[in-house]
């Protein structure tokens, strides 16, 4: 059995020092060191050994056992090590190849004249109010002082998620949800998506962008409105641009007014820009209703204050030149990077 447990471990050696591989040293584990393996086989054989021959092979076997395990692990450290060089040689890297250029991509076009808008207003003392664009028909219609017959509730004009809950029509509702929660002077403006059940085409969107402003304080006068709308307008679109105001009606400001920029392309001859009025319209604006104050806990015989809403997208398409809103929409490519 001496003999045995020698040839066994000759064989063992010879065998883990050829291997290279990882899965070779497992198979030479398994073959010599497993359950039921060539050493296995010699420890179920010891029971025919005689008392004085037992502890003498036992001995041999467990030595044989210890240099099988450590020459496994030392070809297992040099399987790793080849193994990595020849991922190395596998994956090597070309430093001599050019690099490939990644694109940077920019802003597109709705973003940049967004940040704009913003500039202008913060620059005139005004913070911006984000608020959630899933609204409560609270918010979006009743503290605005629509009417339950006011045909925006319909659902053919909106989105209800349920009786109460709406996809935003406008971003007013953050006017009602500062004041409510704000003691004035208030000067904000509320940019973000709302949403409307209109079918898309060149001048319709059922998603879209808005803008709109509110001021709340002691003798704010359609006079404030009209001079802020006209330092908007001018630095956006030029010191040559002209505005006009023209009555209206909206249910949350009383008077209330479309305002029109003078034609940029004709500058006021007429074009098919402006369908050949000179004039084109740009937003609604007006004076805070006294009851959405009212609703909103602000003293109407106190405070008075005005509000304006743009569309983002009515005034890039002006600002760009662009003759129909889906391509804002659209991501090719091909028009995004003329911006």
């Amino acid at each position: 059995m001496k003999e045995k447990l020698e040839q066994i471990l000759a064989q063992a050696l010879d065998e883990i020092q050829a291997a290279e591989a990882k899965e070779a040293l497992e198979a030479a584990r398994v073959r010599y060191l497993g359950k039921k393996g060539e050493l296995a086989a010699i420890w179920k054989g010891m029971g025919q050994l005689s008392a004085q021959e037992r502890p003498v092979i036992g001995q041999i076997a467990n030595e044989v056992r210890g240099k099988i395990e450590a020459a496994i692990e030392e070809a297992g450290q040099r399987a790793a090590e080849y193994e990595m060089e020849r991922k190395l040689r596998r994956e090597r890297l070309d430093v001599t190849l050019p690099g490939k250029k990644i694109p940077i991509g920019k802003k597109h076009p709705l973003t940049t004249v967004l940040d704009e808008v913003t500039d202008i207003f913060v620059g005139m003392g005004y913070s911006v109010a984000e608020g959630p664009e899933v609204e409560l028909v609270h918010y979006n219609f009743d503290m605005l002082n629509a009417p339950k017959t006011h045909p925006s509730r319909e659902p053919s004009d909106t989105f209800y998620i349920s009786d109460d809950i709406v996809l935003r029509t406008q971003t007013s509702p953050m006017q009602a949800r500062v004041m409510e929660k704000t003691q004035p002077p208030i000067r904000i403006i509320a940019p973000g998506r709302v949403f409307r059940n209109d079918e898309a085409d060149a001048t319709h969107s059922p998603m879209f962008h808005q803008i709109e402003g509110l001021v709340i304080d002691k003798n704010v006068t359609m006079g404030d409105l009209k001079s802020t709308l006209e330092t908007f307008a001018k630095t956006l679109y030029g010191e040559e641009t002209s505005i006009r105001l023209r009555p209206s009606y909206f249910p949350f400001t009383e008077p209330s007014a479309e305002m029109d920029i003078s034609c940029f392309k004709c500058h006021g001859k007429g074009c098919p820009m402006c369908k050949y009025e000179g004039w084109i319209e740009v937003l609604g604006c007006g004076m805070v209703h006294p009851n959405v104050l009212r609703a909103c806990g602000i003293d109407p015989e106190e405070y008075s204050g005005f509000a304006f809403g743009v569309g983002l997208e009515r005034i890039t398409l002006f600002r760009y030149k662009i003759d129909d809103l889906r391509l804002l929409f659209e991501n090719d490519e091909r028009f995004l990077k003329q911006f």
